[in-house]
């Protein structure tokens, strides 16, 4: 199956994306697609009813926005230098375990909604990632298990504000979680969708220039490697997000570094994760 969330930010109703393309709004099998949906089974429950009902069920509009495929999670883990060229253009030792940081829930909005920068910022770049959803409570899961906690994969954009990240005292975090630096989707595939996880091409242009042109088997730490790594140190609940690291080819890596500016347009995909759009626009002056 595909999820989708479909609506106006904060008011999205869940939807199941047919193979034909088609829209359906599967909001009277489940509120949303939250910690309660996947840790109550809702997977299992949404696929029989989409056998079922899908052929006569309702088609929304492909106008209709989409948000995030899944409702704000407990948390955002991060994977840092998870790809060998990645590292190697940053000029960092490709890590010995995994480098885990934290991305504010609050970033998280819909593929093709714009970027803001955020007030401020200087060294706003791009990176394309393979998301992880977890689907039930995790915690100390041996590698050969891990996949089974495995909800689904989804298109990611970990957007990051390099100045804020590398030049404000430390702590990744800050340069990571500003509003609208989590594009998430177009939607969230199952597991059976996409089965060679660890080698599916991605890539991310901006201005229509290719940028990053890679593929998931250049990560160093696969995807069962780091569901049951992180799972060492904190419990992941149902609905939670792994992105699993960027390879080579982000603005920071050029030479002279090259970062984004209002009016630019990041363009990213997946093969069988969809392709998402970013349009950047300034920081429109909000206080909160």
């Amino acid at each position: 199956m595909k999820l989708i969330r479909l609506g106006e930010l904060g008011q999205e109703k869940p939807g199941v994306l047919l193979q034909d393309g088609a829209r359906v709004d599967v909001s009277k099998v489940t509120p949303d697609f939250d910690e309660n949906f996947f840790e109550g089974g809702g997977l299992n429950e949404l696929a029989a009813w989409v056998k079922r009902n899908a052929a006569a069920a309702p088609r929304v509009s492909s106008s209709l926005r989409l948000g995030a495929p899944i409702r704000r999670p407990s948390k955002i883990v991060c994977i840092g230098l998870n790809y060998r060229d990645h590292a190697a253009e940053t000029k960092a030792q490709p890590p010995k375990e995994p480098v885990l940081f934290f991305k504010a829930t609050t970033s998280l909005v819909g593929p093709n909604d714009p970027l803001m920068m955020p007030k401020g910022s200087s060294k706003v770049d791009w990176e394309v990632e393979l998301a992880v959803v977890i689907g039930k409570r995790a915690l100390y899961v041996p590698k050969e298990k891990a996949l089974e906690y495995v909800a689904g994969y989804a298109l990611h954009n970990d957007y990051s504000e390099r100045h804020f990240q590398l030049e404000r005292g430390g702590q990744w975090v800050k340069g990571k979680s500003a509003d609208t630096f989590a594009p998430l989707g177009p939607f969230l595939a199952t597991p059976d969708e996409l089965p060679n996880v660890g080698h599916v091409p991605m890539w991310l242009r901006v201005n229509g220039t290719m940028r990053q042109n890679s593929s998931t088997s250049n990560m160093i730490f696969d995807v069962a490697t780091l569901v049951s790594y992180v799972s060492q140190f904190m419990t992941l609940l149902p609905g939670d997000m792994i992105s699993t690291g960027t390879p080579a080819g982000v603005g920071l890596g050029m030479d002279p570094p090259l970062y984004l500016k209002a009016g630019d347009v990041v363009e990213l995909g997946i093969e069988g994760l969809g392709e998402s759009r970013q349009e950047v626009i300034a920081y429109d002056g909000r206080e909160h």
